[in-house]
């Protein structure tokens, strides 16, 4: 298995050999994606709501993996432990900044460093044992995290960590599904054929699913919770009796970024299948995947960037959802199109980035 390095040369690597092009590719087509949500999103790339997150999560875990190879050519389990600790500190430190902007988006980081903290009670299973622990965590982790929405409401940390469908519990099968990937050797075509196969033979049924049958499913659960009796919360009562009531519903509902079961594993099919893709089309089409490649590279410091151009723009008056730049014509490609430049020219000035920074932390911590 190949290895996942950063670029220490200071050059860009965009097409380095060593690394998995096709995976930096559809970190840096997510990472596109959630810029197209969040400044150009209209009725034609409404599919991208919510769908690029989980692929950026099954990215992530794949990634959490690699990484996790350098056990094997020596590095000690405590020194690979240190490094994780010292990742999920500075990606936790980077997410609560964001948070103190005050923004229109939501920040995910917090709940994304939390993952790798978790992640590593999973790091000695294998491929097999992994897929197992994600197929529970599916259907455990989104009734577990609507409870935690309903207890840990107002807690950072335990909120971050199981409180909703923001929160890593939420996200957890989708990495984990991505550990798994992680495990196999995804320069074999017959894996990346496999992978697209499992997608959709996950994304078409549970698809069929939801427009069939969930909004009856929902609407029974609606009609459960009208009859039992509502307790209102007292605000100023002890924990838990301060909480509201868990809303059971929301479990049944296919919206992006909602945490249900069927949004999650409708997202991770279409990610399944759309890495699959691209990892057998690599050796086909390298020009095409560089200059997403270098969007993946430096995904950190592109995910922050856009919570630092809205709250620019507020102090300037300029609220980011009301351009509504995704109305125009061609609106959203010309998003696309300078989140793409703006990778490429960071991959040549590598000094820049969020990335350079976070390899100087976790250095003080070897």
């Amino acid at each position: 298995m190949i290895e996942m390095r950063g670029n220490r040369t200071g050059k860009t690597s965009c097409g380095k050999p060593g690394r998995l092009l096709a995976l930096d590719a559809v970190r840096g087509l997510a990472v596109v994606g959630m810029y197209v949500q969040h400044f150009a999103l209209n009725e034609r790339n409404s599919f991208v709501s919510g769908n690029t997150m989980i692929l950026f999560m099954l990215c992530s875990g794949i990634s959490y993996s690699l990484m996790g190879r350098r056990m094997e050519a020596g590095e000690t389990p405590g020194a690979f432990r240190a490094r994780v600790l010292a990742r999920a500190v500075f990606i936790d430190l980077v997410g609560y900044g964001l948070i103190l902007l005050n923004g229109p988006f939501a920040v995910v980081l917090p709940a994304y460093a939390m993952m790798f903290l978790l992640a590593l009670l999973l790091m000695g299973c294998s491929a097999g044992r992994l897929m197992a622990v994600a197929a529970v965590l599916f259907a455990a982790a989104p009734p577990l995290m609507m409870v935690g929405l309903s207890l840990f409401e107002g807690a950072a940390i335990l909120g971050d960590l199981a409180g909703g469908p923001l929160s890593a519990l939420a996200w957890m099968p989708v990495f984990v599904t991505g550990m798994a990937l992680g495990r196999m050797n995804l320069r074999s075509p017959k894996v990346a054929a496999g992978m697209a196969a499992l997608g959709a033979a996950v994304l078409v049924p549970v698809k069929l699913f939801a427009v069939w049958a969930l909004t009856g499913l929902r609407a029974a659960v609606e009609s459960w919770m009208v009859q039992t009796p509502y307790r209102e919360p007292d605000l100023f009562a002890v924990w838990p009796r301060n909480t509201a009531p868990v809303q059971w519903h929301l479990l049944f509902i296919d919206m992006p970024q909602g945490g249900s079961m069927f949004e999650l594993l409708i997202g991770t099919g279409g990610a399944l299948m759309v890495l699959g893709a691209f990892l057998l089309a690599e050796n086909r089409l390298p020009s095409l995947y560089r200059p997403l490649a270098c969007v993946g590279k430096n995904a950190l410091t592109l995910y922050a960037f856009q919570f630092l151009l809205a709250w620019a723009l507020a102090l300037a008056g300029i609220e980011v959802t009301a351009l509504e730049l995704g109305a125009y014509w061609l609106g959203d490609v010309l998003v696309a199109g300078m989140v793409v430049a703006a990778g490429c020219w960071m991959a040549r000035w590598p000094v820049m980035g969020l990335e350079r920074g976070l390899k100087w932390f976790e250095g003080k911590f070897r």
